[in-house]
């Protein structure tokens, strides 16, 4: 019985000390207001060897016309609000942070689910590797690819450790499916950073 009792103190105490630092966590629903428009960033362009992923966040109608895609971020300063000012999102999103925002470079880990049509686009690894030769992809250069298939995503769910705040390197992973435009079905699965890489494109 006295075992027990040291055994539960021990544990409780451990519980203790934890906890707080769990606690401390901060939590952020960011209904998809994210500083970025589409996932296609010059060091981190997602493809199986046949196709290159291009996820958007927002419309892509009112992303700016001579912005860098492969620039990945485009932050708010005196000229205009970036991606900020680019709406509705098409992803609800929810961060967890160490300390916040304005103190950490970027969230432990954040969460994005679909609002129900994400956009989500694919073109041919040769075409993409043409097109950003020059280091710009802009978004009417990605439209005017001769590869390029449209897709809606129905479902769509993410999640994203950052590298800027994982000393790992971060990871992401994401699953969506719906269809191209056409009507043809396609799903798509990425794994990156988590020792067991994996991009599957499948168009139906």
């Amino acid at each position: 019985m006295r075992r027990r009792v040291i055994f539960f103190i021990s544990v409780l105490l451990l519980l203790l000390v934890a906890v707080p630092g769990v606690l401390a966590l901060v939590h952020i629903d960011a209904d998809g207001q994210v500083p970025f428009y589409a996932r296609a960033p010059r060091d981190g362009l997602i493809h199986d060897g046949e196709w290159v992923v291009v996820v958007f966040y927002r419309p892509a109608s009112c992303i700016p016309a001579d912005f860098n895609l492969l620039d990945f971020f485009d932050f708010p300063d005196a000229t205009g609000p970036g991606a900020f000012g680019c709406n509705p999102p098409t992803t609800d999103s929810h961060e967890i942070w160490e300390n916040g925002p304005g103190i950490d470079p970027a969230p432990l880990v954040a969460k994005f689910r679909g609002l129900g049509a994400v956009p989500i686009w694919f073109v041919s690894v040769s075409d993409m590797e043409a097109a950003i030769a020059d280091d710009v992809l802009t978004i009417g250069e990605l439209e005017s690819l001769p590869s390029l298939r449209k897709g809606s995503a129905d479902y769509y769910r993410e999640t994203l450790h950052p590298g800027e705040s994982n000393p790992d390197g971060g990871s992401i992973t994401f699953t969506g499916f719906g269809e191209l435009e056409g009507g043809r079905p396609f799903r798509v699965f990425v794994s990156l950073g988590l020792g067991n890489d994996r991009v599957r494109i499948a168009f139906r």
